[in-house]
């Protein structure tokens, strides 16, 4: 049972999912896919997660405003009024503050209400240690009134990630630095240190913390989502700041505790390399495509069940075929993807 008198939610969900397309667009990003084929949506999946632990009226869902109809459709148990719509991409410290001014005007006691900040599109396997974590992150907030962020123990040397290093042996550690995305021979070196988590974006505080740190750290913004609620003005002059930039690396009373629940961002197509089905060539194929592969291996294929795809001599590729676009791409060469949905603007 957690100390907190009142637990909160708030799942960020105004994402364009650029990496995934052509499978994620701008009318429908990736939040909104059932990617994996589980029969849920990613929003749908964090949604359930956070249900165990969070009652649905105090979840709130923060899209932008062109997304609201499809969080109602993907969340119909969410009551209305908890879908809060941004009118500009302003990043997630905006995000935040809009929503803990609407959780500040509702709970009872902000120094013993709790709330959990989550991404919508993120993948967690380990439930069960999911749910043991975020209660000691829970009570840690409550009693200590830190900060905490959920770190991720890394596996590899990845450069798609933010790192913090960390110390202590204990189950809730001192943050001593955050880097965003090293190059690899960096990040060889912080996994090979043993001190360094990945920056799982997940964040764990009571209200009266955070509001103390927006007001000390952003007050301009923390003023303005305290003083009205006229939620376009705000915007307009909102500065695009995320969280970690505007207050996490500045407050001193953030800790992290070293988790391993099997997350992942997915935020490329090799990051769900681990959670799909593989033929004999070892080729991942998701959304149930015949796909008949020769003198092939280590690709990457999605297409939707009813089509048949055939490749030879192709390794190490992802190819992404929808109705009306088609991706070849090598593997190592995926960050592009991104570089392409901004030259394609409104074609996408």
């Amino acid at each position: 049972m957690s100390k907190a008198q009142e637990i909160f939610a708030i799942i960020m969900a105004g994402g364009v999912g650029s990496r995934f397309w052509p499978l994620s667009r701008s009318s429908k990003p990736k939040q909104f896919l059932d990617i994996l084929g589980t029969g849920q949506s990613l929003i749908q999946m964090t949604y359930s997660r956070l249900t165990v632990s969070v009652s649905s009226e105090n979840i709130f869902v923060v899209t932008n405003e062109n997304y609201c109809s499809l969080v109602a459709e993907h969340l119909p148990e969410l009551p209305s009024g908890n879908i809060l719509a941004e009118p500009y991409m302003r990043n997630t410290a905006p995000c935040i503050a809009y929503a803990n001014s609407v959780i500040s005007s509702i709970a009872t006691d902000p120094n013993n209400t709790a709330i959990i900040v989550a991404p919508s599109d993120h993948l967690i396997t380990n439930e069960g240690e999911f749910r043991r974590v975020l209660n000691l992150a829970f009570d840690e907030c409550i009693e200590k009134s830190d900060i905490i962020t959920l770190g991720i123990k890394p596996t590899r040397p990845d450069t798609g990630y933010g790192y913090i290093k960390y110390r202590g042996e204990g189950r809730v550690a001192e943050t001593v630095e955050f880097t965003e995305k090293p190059e690899y021979t960096l990040a060889k070196e912080f996994l090979k240190s043993g001190d360094y988590c990945w920056n799982s974006g997940i964040f764990v505080w009571s209200l009266a913390t955070i509001n103390s740190a927006f007001e000390k750290h952003l007050p301009k913004m923390y003023e303005a989502f305290a003083s009205s609620d006229d939620v376009q003005t705000i915007y307009e002059a909102c500065e695009n700041i995320s969280i970690d930039y505007g207050v996490l690396e500045k407050a001193e009373n953030v800790r992290l505790i070293p988790s391993d629940f099997g997350w992942s961002d997915l935020g490329t197509w090799t990051s769900i390399a681990n959670q799909v089905d593989y033929d004999a060539g070892g080729n991942g194929v998701v959304g149930g495509a015949n796909v008949i592969a020769t003198d092939s291996k280590g690709n990457i294929v999605v297409a939707s069940s009813g089509k048949t795809l055939a490749i030879k001599g192709l390794n190490n590729f992802i190819v992404v075929d929808t109705d009306d676009a088609l991706l070849i791409c090598p593997k190592s060469e995926e960050q592009w993807v991104r570089e392409l949905v901004g030259k394609l603007g409104d074609k996408k």
